[in-house]
């Protein structure tokens, strides 16, 4: 009798243990597979020169691939949707940017929720915005000498950018508000397909995060103007920023994030953190960086969703200001 209770006993705990540890019975560590990142642009822009060195170290690291799935259009909307609906297992990612802090005041029947719909993980990089132009279509010498082209030819230049409500947009709207000039503005479905035209001479400007003009500028097929902010950016030192040519309010900057479908689990949260903050400690990830001129963030997960929360509030103001709307 008193064997049989024994057995009862340890087959109930042996039960109990397996239904409250199964990863003590062998599940998987994450990542037990290649992990897809959703980048809501089109290959070649701002957030794939930082998705794709980041997907390249993640392999190196974890042994499994990080898949790049670039869904763009409406501002990178439509993927921001698209990844809102994946399985929160973490295996989908999200790589948003400034753009996803702006949308709420720019789409406002928007089929998400930023804050609501996801969880906020890594602020990866944080990357100036350059006033950049075809040299060929705009020949000028500083941005003193192109402010005086557009004011004597109102209307007769027009810019690119990653489309209606990004931060290209924006910020094209606000250097019109602030110089009192008029650019006509011409959306594409991305940062890269909006650099290609301006490349090819289609367009004339474009008001663009260095990640996605760096290589091109050093390249010499576009033209630096003016960087952003108070300060020059060390990889162009020789390009003034916006409070040397009397623009102190003009600060503008890309920055780029990670976010897991809301649900995913608070283990595997922490996992991909971590993960993260290897890659970003690696030499290659540092160098892709610098050349970009950006810095890698250094905030929590909650920091970096009360970043988020500031962001939505200020461009909130900057769009009731400048008055702009989708095109």
């Amino acid at each position: 009798m008193n064997m049989h209770r024994r057995d009862v006993l340890r087959m109930a705990s042996a039960a109990g243990v397996a239904c409250a540890s199964p990863l003590a019975f062998g599940q998987p560590a994450w990542p037990a597979k290649p992990v897809t990142m959703v980048v809501p642009f089109p290959a070649g822009g701002g957030t794939d020169a930082f998705a794709r060195p980041l997907a390249a170290q993640f392999a190196k690291l974890t042994g499994k691939t990080l898949v790049i799935d670039n869904k763009g259009g409406a501002g990178g909307t439509v993927g921001a949707s698209a990844a809102a609906r994946g399985q929160p297992d973490g295996y989908t990612l999200f790589m948003g940017a400034v753009h996803h802090a702006i949308a709420p005041s720019m789409y406002p029947k928007l089929d998400y929720d930023l804050e609501k719909d996801f969880v906020p993980l890594a602020l990866l990089a944080n990357v100036p915005q350059v006033v950049v132009v075809n040299p060929k279509r705009v020949d000028v010498p500083d941005i003193k000498a192109f402010l005086d082209l557009v004011r004597k030819n109102p209307a007769r230049y027009n810019y690119a950018s990653a489309g209606a409500g990004t931060s290209h947009h924006l910020a094209g709207e606000l250097f019109k508000q602030q110089t009192k000039t008029f650019i006509t503005h011409i959306p594409y479905r991305g940062a890269g397909p909006a650099l290609q035209d301006l490349i090819a001479g289609n367009v004339d400007v474009m008001f663009d995060g260095l990640g996605s003009s760096a290589a091109h500028i050093k390249g010499g097929r576009i033209k630096p103007l003016m960087v952003s902010g108070t300060r020059r950016n060390p990889s162009l030192p020789d390009v003034p920023c916006a409070a040397e040519v009397g623009l102190p309010d003009y600060t503008v900057t890309t920055w780029y994030g990670l976010w897991a479908p809301k649900g995913t689990p608070a283990d595997i949260q922490a996992r991909i953190v971590e993960e993260v903050n290897r890659a970003a400690a690696a030499d290659e990830i540092k160098a892709v960086w610098a050349s970009n001129g950006a810095e890698f963030g250094t905030l929590s997960p909650a920091q970096f969703g009360g970043f988020v929360n500031a962001e939505i509030k200020r461009w909130a103001a900057v769009v009731k200001a400048s008055g702009a709307k989708l095109d």
